[in-house]
């Protein structure tokens, strides 16, 4: 075995150990990331609009992906912001770059699924509304 490697065969206690400390992820991020309780908001209403306008399987896909995207993209901004501050606990216009860019990151993600969205529900509700008058 090389230095420094785990033994890799399985273990349930590792196994077991690896969701707890995912769980202890989720936990610190959502309990720190206020935009990550927005994102997480705006997923339940989305499938409550799924629900609702009865959206097709492809349609249940192409929501829960983004969904999921838009999500991660906030836990790998929400740990690269840890690491900066760890790495740079001062003032450093480096640092700022990286956080920076990693926001801009969830931003066009979050903008893509919500034109995406938009595309899926908006001829949904606009029959809806057809129906109404």
């Amino acid at each position: 075995m090389r230095v420094g490697l785990k033994d890799k065969k399985f273990s349930w206690k590792r196994l077991v150990n690896s969701f707890k400390y995912a769980f202890t992820g989720i936990k610190t991020a959502y309990l720190g990331e206020q935009n990550l309780r927005i994102h997480t908001i705006m997923a339940i209403l989305v499938i409550i609009c799924g629900f609702l306008f009865k959206i097709s399987y492809m349609e249940w896909l192409i929501c829960l992906v983004l969904i999921a995207l838009v999500l991660m993209a906030e836990f790998f901004n929400t740990s690269i912001e840890y690491i900066v501050d760890l790495a740079s606990p001062g003032i450093n216009d480096l640092a700022k770059a990286a956080k920076d860019v990693a926001s801009a990151g969830v931003l066009v993600m979050a903008i893509i699924s919500a034109i995406i969205g938009l595309i899926i529900f908006v001829p949904k509700i606009v029959l809806v509304i057809g129906g109404l008058l």
